[in-house]
């Protein structure tokens, strides 16, 4: 997950014609995709490619702020924030079958998402609430109302859990929500850390980053966790700086927080495990982080002239460095059959 702000915060592709489509090329077995989020208000958000021989492609000029990335079957899924939109592409050897289909979400301010059973739910600030897509139809058929501004969303392969990032008068929020996705209901609500970034599920403890702010916008971190068995909370606040960020990773049934400039395990009382950390870049510079197959992927950005992504293995070895478009935020990874 990437940083939070109140307000939200090119390469070019060469393509051939098929049929009237375009398609970006080389033909390939994997794809990393790569949301790289552009200026807010500047419409320059975009996506980079990386396959597995390391070759690099973008699709330039999605919208206003490249939000999140889900890919579902052979399907990439992008939510362009500030343009109030999701793109659903779809996804070959060969790459993105451009223009790809668009969903207006009428000015909901859609944010994270997560699939389930060929339905998108996906959280919104402006409307406060998770809408529900059919992806047969690309129709959005439900939604959910809730109480502030929702973010994080994860699925425990029985539920979902969403994080309430804001509250209504964008005070930190504080409440983790737990729904059932058969008739569309909150479940249950826990008062956790405030302001969850990130949520990680191991068993049946839900892991929550928390990233919240002072009067003075001076942010602070932590870690959450509901074990959903007793129904027991547990936090545990770190204080202010920049050395956390807001993420927290499954590898291998270990939670990994994103730390220093890097991840570093969660020992069982939440605290970071300095030791144990991998990555060490400028914590300021520090984006974004997730973890495909082996590797860890670090998106660094100073905002302007630095955005690169960084692959490392969990022998902390820089593997690969690529440079990517403005404000590498979230990554997919595609997979052919």
């Amino acid at each position: 997950m990437k940083k939070i702000y109140l307000f939200f915060l090119l390469i070019f592709i060469s393509c051939s014609i098929d049929d009237g489509d375009q398609i970006i090329e080389p033909s390939i077995n994997n794809w990393v995709f790569v949301a790289c989020e552009g200026n807010y208000g500047a419409s320059n958000g975009s996506i980079t490619m990386i396959n597995d021989s390391g070759e690099i492609k973008s699709v330039s000029d999605l919208g206003d702020v490249v939000q999140s990335l889900e890919v579902y079957k052979n399907k990439l899924f992008v939510i362009v924030n500030n343009s109030h939109k999701i793109i659903a592409f779809d996804i070959t050897k060969d790459g993105l079958r451009l223009p790809g289909i668009e969903i207006d979400t009428k000015n909901s301010s859609p944010r994270e998402m997560k699939i389930v059973n060929d339905k998108l739910y996906f959280t919104n600030w402006n409307t406060s609430d998770i809408q529900i897509l059919n992806l047969n139809n690309y129709v959005i058929e439900d939604f959910i109302k809730v109480d502030g501004k929702p973010e994080s969303i994860e699925y425990d392969g029985n539920n979902l859990w969403v994080g309430i990032q804001l509250n209504e008068d964008y005070s930190d929020g504080n409440k983790l929500l737990k729904i059932n996705t058969d008739n569309n209901s909150i479940l249950e609500s826990f008062e956790i850390g405030k302001g969850p970034t990130s949520i990680s599920i191991i068993n049946k403890n839900v892991y929550v980053a928390n990233t919240y702010y002072d009067a003075q916008y001076n942010a602070y971190y932590g870690t959450s966790r509901v074990n959903t068995i007793e129904n027991k909370v547990d936090i545990n606040n770190y204080g202010p700086g920049i050395v956390c960020g807001g993420d927290v990773l499954n590898f291998n049934n270990e939670i990994f927080r994103s730390f220093d400039g890097g991840i570093a395990k969660l020992g069982d009382d939440l605290k970071i495990l300095d030791e144990t950390k991998i990555g060490s870049y400028d914590p300021a510079q520090l984006y974004s982080s997730k973890i495909i197959g082996e590797y860890i992927y670090f998106g660094i950005t100073n905002f302007q002239d630095i955005n690169v992504v960084k692959v490392l293995d969990f022998n902390n070895n820089e593997i690969s460095s690529y440079n990517v478009g403005l404000i590498p935020g979230d990554f997919a990874y595609w997979e052919s059959n």
